[in-house]
């Protein structure tokens, strides 16, 4: 029988970009001790204090349907975060809760685009954003940027490429980068927006991880609260990843709408997930710098790691739980590279081709290891390094 196109063209046709990563996971399989550092996921797991409420909730009976929006408590509990932290009025009505990030940018690319829409991103991107945007029936456009201009893109991009487009989808602080976009960067894709009337999906799952410079939404810029829909999450910044629990902000209308959607897919999240989602966000910024804490800690070990040479250098790493780095000086592309470390040396990084064409000679290096650990894997990710671009 034959599949939809939508779902065997998720991918486009080629790889996802994990390969690097289900080899490592391969060869640890074997018995192979690997040392990974791939994924975005915490050393550390989510705290105790989280859990017991999850589980005085489940016990307690939360544990039927719960409201398709998301229970109004935890609602209220974002809209206060977002609107404490970025200034835009914000209630319930422009809140909903979603299985996590990725529940939530599958649904708001369903909620802006038509099919044959098309939907523009930055390069590099996150893996699944192509695949995303295919799912939701739209064709997905990348502005590819440089490493010139720290992966931000230009307003003269910005301008052309959202001509006649349904959708703009950026990310910032970013996976894989690491960049913080600058105002300089952000008025020019409310310039962009606003400019050829398209909605922007502004995906900010890693706004309590930035290191250097501050975190601006975009849905604060004059002009862009009405076009704007935000994407985030409690995995990153509570270390919830398993509990998939997520959310969109936006216009109240467009929230009506998406409730709609989660109502025919997804049908909520459990309310005793969310429960725990609500306690730990009336914790505070406390719980969420506790969390952070490793990643800046471990972003300085790499500074400097890297300082006193200049075969490996790392893209501005201003937020995220990652840091990308520029392998060009080997000569070789950001897979062979990875692949080569893999083999020689049982360290897994992923490769920059994994997350688009602009960061090809690089490789992604999440930071969710043990420090002496992580220390020891990037020094002699250097070393070998060192050794390629001296043959």
């Amino acid at each position: 029988m034959k599949l939809s196109h939508r779902i065997t063209n998720i991918t486009g046709g080629g790889s996802d970009g994990w390969d690097v990563f289900y080899k490592a996971r391969r060869m640890i399989a074997e018995g192979i001790p690997v040392t990974e550092l791939t994924i975005g996921e915490h050393d550390i797991r989510t705290s105790p204090a989280i859990l017991e409420a999850m589980n005085r909730s489940a016990t307690s009976g939360h544990t039927g349907y719960a409201m398709v929006p998301g229970t109004l408590s935890l609602r209220k509990s974002v809209a206060a975060r977002i609107a404490a932290r970025t200034g835009v009025p914000t209630t319930a009505e422009n809140i909903l809760i979603t299985p996590g990030g990725q529940a939530a940018l599958f649904a708001a690319h369903m909620a802006v685009c038509d099919p044959g829409d098309t939907a523009v991103y930055i390069d590099p991107y996150y893996a699944t954003y192509p695949g995303t945007i295919r799912g939701a029936g739209a064709v997905p456009k990348a502005i590819v940027t440089t490493p010139d201009t720290a992966f931000q893109p230009t307003s003269a991009a910005l301008q052309e490429a959202t001509k006649g487009v349904a959708s703009l989808l950026v990310n910032t602080p970013n996976n894989p980068t690491g960049v913080v976009y600058g105002q300089e960067t952000l008025a020019a894709i409310a310039r962009a927006c606003i400019a050829n009337d398209l909605w922007l999906i502004s995906d900010e799952v890693y706004d309590t991880q930035v290191w250097e410079g501050h975190h601006v939404s975009p849905r604060s810029l004059p002009g862009m609260e009405e076009r704007t829909l935000v994407v985030g999450s409690m995995s990153k910044s509570h270390a919830m990843t398993g509990s998939r629990v997520g959310w969109i902000c936006g216009p109240a209308e467009a929230i009506s709408r998406i409730i709609n959607l989660a109502t025919h897919t997804t049908y909520g999240v459990a309310g005793f997930i969310q429960d725990a989602a609500d306690f730990a966000l009336k914790q505070g910024d406390a719980v969420e710098e506790e969390v952070a804490a490793p990643f800046r800690r471990r972003r300085a070990l790499t500074m400097q790691a890297l300082a006193g040479q200049n075969v490996v250098r790392a893209v501005p790493a201003q937020g995220a739980m990652y840091v990308m780095l520029d392998l060009r000086a080997t000569g070789m592309s950001g897979d062979a590279f990875a692949n080569a470390l893999l083999d020689a040396e049982h360290i897994a990084v992923m490769p920059g081709e994994s997350f688009g064409a602009a960061a090809a000679g690089h490789v992604r290096v999440a930071m969710t290891i043990a420090d002496d650990q992580y220390l020891d894997a990037l020094n002699r990710l250097i070393a070998f390094a060192s050794e390629l671009a001296a043959q």
